[in-house]
């Protein structure tokens, strides 16, 4: 899922649920993908130190997406992969910040 080119996104907790966010590092140019958001591999690293591969993702109807592989939680919660809609998405400096929505079914 994760290209060796994939982007940062830091997230201050150990998991992600809705209303969580995300901030994506290493943009060529923060506020032009806030207003125009493009596919974009994504490393995310959560609070606890772990890191998994994401892949954020624009759909003409469903709107923009974030999709996590599946990982282990530091302390040895097993999490499954799951998409999560954006219901956000700003520019924080050099950064974006992704605002995580609910997980979309299916």
């Amino acid at each position: 899922m994760t290209e060796p080119n994939a982007y940062a996104a830091l997230v201050g907790h150990t998991h992600l649920f809705p209303g969580a966010r995300c901030r994506i590092q290493g943009l060529p140019d923060a506020r032009a993908f806030a207003s125009a958001p493009e596919p974009a591999d994504i490393h995310l690293w959560l609070s606890d130190g772990t890191a998994t591969p994401a892949e954020f993702r624009t759909e003409p109807t469903a709107g923009p997406a974030l999709t996590v592989a599946a990982h282990t939680t530091a302390a040895g919660t097993p999490i499954a992969d799951r998409t999560w809609a954006v219901k956000g998405i700003a520019p924080k400096g050099d950064e974006v910040e992704l605002t995580i929505g609910a997980p979309i079914r299916g």
